[in-house]
């Protein structure tokens, strides 16, 4: 019978994944795989890097600054074997934000305020909270930042010349339409060239190098043609082939407190971002991030991007995921991105210069719509009333004024929600011996004398009391824990009164994960409420590794069939 494995010292979490890989041995034929590896997400990150730039109120050499100081350090330092750092879209709407009211300067400060709480955060261990951050929060402040970058382009989409684009989301789309008659065609058929061709690209050929195809194609037929607009150069004055010397902003402690908000936003997202990327590169190759590693990382990298006037940071789902399907083995991919990038700054640079911003444009709206997350809301839509307001409001809140005050009243409202569920429960259970079944949120199923009767490669779990955001994250790392994966695994679930979205969205990866392993997944004794919100949200048995039974001995009996 498998067990679950020794807890590690408390040292452990923050040894960065470089080291263990290191202490594993690295051999030659790894580092020929990563090499490849990270030179091909640097393809995909250069024009990305610049564009972010741009889209953020930056130069676009800044966006490569970004990605090459802390893109190398959160590879380097991170608690994740494949995460890929840098610039990313997520942070569009807040930095911009920030440069509007506090100027350039005051984007230095803020994140380099960042990395500081974020470096705090990790050795606080707050890593290990942000992972019951609800999952309509989360849906709700991501679709709407893919609003918010989606608005920020249409002054370049449409060509529109406009000395400066509000940052409000209202004042921003008035000025928009008073400045409707400057507009471009040439601009907008290159726009919209160059996002019909990422479309068909991602298409017909998802594995060629999307962005930097249709921006290379795009420069062409601007040069060709000749076309009146705006490039790199004619904007910025082109990148510099070198990067830039290391500078301590100046601040006092009255700059401190009006930059705190802006900062505290930075790490925030910083944080949920990178930890967010990190379970999707997990899943991707069955491994486990060190989540406090990470954040430390996170706020190391932050800082030093703000040392040289880079922008925020942050772990790259889009790049993590394509470092891994190009086959990292291990952070050395990380670092060699960041390289590939620098090397590219020092030779190339100029080739730089004749990009054109409305390409870049293009390139930012499918990024706004890859996330918008279409389908995780229509799912979401299916749940509960209350998940749907917290999921909306969260969204409403996001475009309309600012990520901080639509995470807080998000988060409250969730907690007020499941409150409410509580309330709910304790009334209808209180007849009830509860005395009797006191015990853990989540413990042990079977008693001594009932395991020696379990029969080999079959483990038996029972989850008691609601599962809700704070209880249903803890499933999967029960599954993490074996050294050996069981064969069956028995979810006991009769004294489950309700399942929450984020629930569901935890149910899914530890579905995911029995896949993976080959462990069977038996759900015995679901309430009347679990059931209609599973399958409402399209959580179903499917008769090979997801099974539904009615009680605790038709699960034991399956199991011994299951497990041959």
């Amino acid at each position: 019978m498998s067990a679950p494995a020794a807890a590690s010292p408390a040292w452990h979490l923050f040894v960065p994944k470089l080291v263990t890989v290191l202490r594993q041995g690295y051999g030659a034929a790894a580092l020929r795989q990563d090499l490849l590896a990270g030179l091909t997400v640097a393809i995909v990150a250069l024009p990305l890097s610049m564009a972010l730039a741009i889209a953020s109120g930056a130069a676009p050499a800044v966006g490569l600054h970004t990605a090459i100081v802390a893109g190398f350090l959160i590879s380097a330092l991170g608690g994740s074997r494949v995460q890929i750092g840098g610039p990313t879209a997520a942070f569009i709407p807040v930095v911009f934000n920030v440069i509007d009211k506090f100027g350039y300067d005051g984007l230095v400060v803020a994140t380099l305020m960042a990395g500081l709480m974020l470096v705090a955060a990790g050795l606080a261990r707050v890593g290990t909270l942000m992972k019951y951050m609800p999952q309509p929060v989360i849906t709700g402040f991501t679709a709407g930042i893919a609003v918010s970058i989606f608005s920020s382009q249409v002054k370049d989409f449409l060509g529109l010349s406009m000395d400066k684009v509000p940052a409000e989301f209202f004042a921003r789309w008035e000025a928009y339409w008073a400045h409707l008659g400057s507009f471009s065609g040439a601009a907008t058929a290159v726009s919209a060239g160059t996002l019909l061709l990422l479309i068909a690209l991602r298409r017909w050929r998802p594995r060629w190098p999307l962005f930097l195809i249709a921006v290379v194609v795009s420069s062409l037929v601007v040069a060709a043609l000749n076309l009146p607009v705006d490039t790199i150069a004619t904007r910025f004055g082109g990148i510099p082939r070198s990067l830039p010397a290391l500078h301590w902003p100046a601040f006092d402690m009255g700059r401190i407190h009006e930059l705190l908000p802006s900062a505290f936003t930075i790490a925030f997202l910083g944080g949920v971002e990178s930890l967010l990327s990190a379970v999707v590169s997990d899943g991707m190759i069955g491994g486990r991030h060190r989540s406090n590693c990470e954040l430390v990382a996170q706020g190391v990298a932050n800082g030093a991007s703000a040392l040289i006037g880079g922008l925020p940071a942050t772990g790259a789902i889009v790049r993590t995921s394509t470092n891994v399907r190009a086959g990292a083995t291990s952070p050395v991919a990380g670092m060699a991105h960041a390289g590939f990038i620098l090397l590219f700054v020092l030779v190339a640079a100029p080739l730089a210069n004749y990009v054109p911003l409305p390409a870049m444009a293009g390139l930012l709206m499918l990024v706004a719509w890859n996330m918008s997350e279409i389908e995780r809301i229509r799912q979401l839509m299916r749940s509960p009333i209350g998940d749907r307001v917290v999921l909306l409001l969260t969204f409403a809140l996001t475009v309309m004024f600012d990520l901080t005050i639509a995470v807080e009243v998000g988060v409250v409202m969730a907690a007020f929600l499941f409150m409410h569920r509580m309330a709910g429960v304790v009334e209808l259970e209180a007849h009830t011996r509860l005395i009797d079944e006191d015990q853990d949120d989540f413990a042990n199923g079977v008693g001594d004398d009932q395991r020696a009767q379990l029969p080999r490669g079959v483990e038996v779990y029972r989850v008691s009391g609601p599962l809700f955001f704070a209880v249903a994250n803890r499933l999967d790392d029960v599954l993490r824990s074996f050294v050996q994966p069981p064969k069956v695994f028995i979810l006991r679930l009769r004294l489950v009164p309700l399942i929450d979205a984020s629930a569901v969205a935890a149910l899914e990866a530890v579905i995911a994960r029995c896949r993976r392993q080959g462990t069977r997944l038996v759900m015995s004794g679901l309430q009347p409420q679990a059931q209609e919100i599973l399958q409402a949200m399209h959580v179903r048995p499917d008769g090979e590794h997801l099974h539904w039974v009615a009680n605790f001995d038709e699960a034991l009996a399956l199991a011994r069939r299951l497990a041959g």
